[in-house]
């Protein structure tokens, strides 16, 4: 059986309403919040004692979702360095199409948001960068030309 679709893409941060805001200055909306705890957590974590802040936000076609999780139980942990270069293994980016690659990149650099290298241009198809933003999330964007 093949999957149905991809739902969200979870990301643990921890400043959850520097996080939010972010992803909402880049277009996306809040769907909602919850608090998380109990049974079913500790058994689909693997952890125990599972007690955390989530928000889902949606992107305005309403395809795409990001979780973002604050534990308060257990303490999160860091995989390594707070800034890891672009080449670390995990998860790479997660990148979103945009109309003005430029405005999109003025409208986050007062909620942390700094270019990772530069903004690349692929041939006549597009323009791309990569944004390193709270919490060290790093959001790719690309521009359709023409």
């Amino acid at each position: 059986m093949a999957i149905q679709r991809m739902d969200n893409v979870g990301i643990v941060v921890e400043d959850m309403d520097a996080a939010i805001a972010y992803f909402v200055e880049l277009g996306m909306e809040l769907e909602g919040t919850a608090e998380v705890e109990g049974p079913v957590a500790d058994v689909c974590t693997g952890l125990d004692g599972v007690h955390c802040d989530i928000a889902m936000l949606r992107t305005p076609d309403g395809h795409g979702r990001i979780e973002l999780s604050k534990y308060r139980n257990p303490t999160a942990l860091s995989p390594g360095p707070r800034n890891p270069p672009h080449n670390v293994l995990g998860t790479h980016r997660v990148m979103f199409a945009v109309d003005d690659i430029e405005d999109t990149i003025a409208r986050l650099r007062p909620h942390g948001a700094e270019l990772v290298g530069g903004i690349a241009r692929f041939e006549d198809s597009h323009l791309l960068c990569y944004l390193r933003g709270p919490e060290g999330i790093i959001v790719g964007l690309a521009e359709r030309l023409g």
